[in-house]
């Protein structure tokens, strides 16, 4: 077996059977005529709407933009765990800088958690307290387990306990314990958080893509229908603002060279039936290969979710494969598991290992950021929304030092820095000197391959019987597109932009697809 099993869904949990139907994205004529926002939120996932949510508490006018519908990015595809203990994050931040920002950084992520819980508990919506596992499957990831117990103690984390043993069907040699965190449902709360930014005057405009932000006393955001049965063809729209915010994953904005700071990576999930009680608590190991995992209540009966097989964006060596080998897993620890949804989401890991949450550039207020979470949105995206709201209504978060996007500290981040654009590098020139010599004759289906001489490279894929043709460079820097056998998805190994086979953007910082080859 190569790849999700066919009787999967090919959706998250959370987004199967939801009707996802963005309204109609605004006439040109409105847009232009439309009064300036005093802010306007760039992406509805959780941490731009809580952004646009606690902004619109306050008084002020903001817009929101996203470009397919609510929760389409990260958020609707995650595990759904509010945690503060993050499997090996504390240990990997604990080796790059002091307790003081340790502990911000715990502090900030445990008032994220906190405030959504308060948020479900205010609005009705089902959430489950849980105890969180870090722990070793391998005797060689004891150490790493061993370093995220320190790293909880001069966290502060006082309730942290190392535990020997669990009552678990998988390898476990050991780990620590977190009592009292979350895990939920992410779609209910972000649609709590859209009809709540409604209800205190804010817009929502679904469909639309924001392609660019111009500064001419005003911030004008230029916007792009997404909506596949309106047709924009030479119309422009725009929105103004005197505040704007990037929650984008990666910013969409060059501005700053925060895809130089980020490095993108993919994972995925699968939900499975099981015939035994599905785990309780949430785990997540150490060491590699990783593997996470959390039970799931729905209408038809607790599901076992279960996630991992995770890479750099356009550099996994065979994702269909490691897919396969997660799907093993699950069915080898849960005998009888039966597959039911398959899904997949993009995250940002940070240089320094520190969020970046702040002015896009040093200095100019008018845009501010919110990126490299690392696998950590549900908390540490509310972190940001806190912190965000607090510096445009002239409030101060002491603990928001750590998330700081310009920050001494970053230095601690100059040698991953230096790796990961090396890396950049040799991707890019593997990119144009690989596809010489291969052909597009006898793709199988679910494939795809790059194909040309330099000066014509073609990116090319067989997906449900249908074969297309599209450019494979990448708009945003010149990157060469490389297939995920997993996703059925282009995605360039520079800085994470994927593109569906018919050359579709999905996400990333490019902001325009892969132009179509005759």
């Amino acid at each position: 077996m190569t790849g999700p099993p066919a009787s999967c869904h090919l959706t998250s949990l959370w987004l199967a059977d939801r009707v996802m139907s963005p309204s109609s994205p605004p006439a040109p004529e409105s847009t232009d005529r439309a009064s300036p926002a005093d802010v306007v939120v760039i992406g509805a996932g959780i941490t731009g709407l809580t952004t646009a949510v606690l902004l619109a508490r306050a008084g002020k006018n903001v817009t929101v933009v996203e470009a397919r519908h609510v929760g389409a990015g990260t958020t609707g595809n995650t595990t759904g765990k509010l945690s503060v203990l993050q499997g090996s994050k504390l240990a990997r931040i604990a080796a790059k800088h002091n307790a003081d920002v340790l502990r911000d950084y715990v502090r900030g992520n445990a008032e994220g958690r906190d405030w959504l819980v308060r948020h479900c508990e205010n609005h009705a919506i089902p959430w489950q307290s849980e105890p969180d596992h870090a722990y070793a499957q391998t005797l060689s990831g004891v150490a790493t387990a061993r370093d995220t117990f320190s790293a909880c103690q001069e966290a502060g984390l006082t309730r942290a306990e190392w535990i020997d043993t669990a009552d678990v069907p998988f390898p476990f040699h050991g780990g620590v314990r977190l009592r009292d965190q979350a895990q939920l449902d992410p779609m209910p709360l972000l649609n709590s958080l859209a009809v709540e930014l409604e209800t205190h005057g804010g817009t929502l405009l679904q469909g639309v893509r924001a392609v660019s932000v111009a500064d001419d006393g005003l911030l004008r955001v230029a916007l792009q229908a997404t909506h596949p049965t309106v047709d924009t063809a030479g119309s422009e729209m725009s929105v103004s603002a005197h505040r704007c915010i990037l929650a984008t994953g990666t910013p969409i904005l060059d501005r700053g060279g925060f895809f130089a700071r980020l490095t993108a990576k993919r994972s995925y999930c699968m939900a499975f039936d099981v015939a035994r009680e599905a785990t309780g608590g949430m785990f997540i190991s150490v060491d590699s290969p990783t593997r996470s995992v959390r039970y799931a209540p729905t209408a038809a009966g607790e599901k076992l979710i279960v996630g991992g097989a995770g890479h750099p964006v356009g550099r996994g060596h065979a994702p269909a494969h490691d897919v396969a080998e997660l799907a093993k897993w699950a069915e080898l620890h849960y005998p009888g598991a039966h597959p039911t949804h398959f899904w997949s989401a993009q995250d940002y890991s940070p240089i320094d290992e520190l969020p970046y949450v702040g002015p896009l550039l040093p200095g100019y207020e008018k845009i501010r950021v919110a990126t490299g979470f690392d696998k950590w949105g549900l908390t540490n995206g509310v972190a940001a929304a806190l912190a965000l709201s607090a510096q445009l209504l002239g409030g101060h978060i002491e603990w928001a030092r750590a998330f700081a996007s310009w920050s001494p500290h970053e230095l601690r981040g100059v040698t991953a820095a230096l790796r990961a654009n090396l890396e950049v590098g040799l991707n890019l020139a593997k990119g144009w000197i690989t596809p010489i010599a291969t052909s597009p004759d006898g793709l199988g289906e679910g494939a795809g391959v790059v194909s040309g001489p330099p000066w014509q490279l073609r990116a090319n894929s067989l997906v449900d019987g249908q074969q297309r043709s599209v450019s494979a460079i990448c708009p945003h820097l010149g990157g060469v597109v490389r297939w995920n056998d997993a996703d059925r998805a282009w995605e360039c190994p520079l800085h994470g932009s994927r593109f569906a086979p018919d050359g579709r953007l999905l996400e990333g910082p490019a902001t325009r697809g892969l132009a179509e080859k005759t």
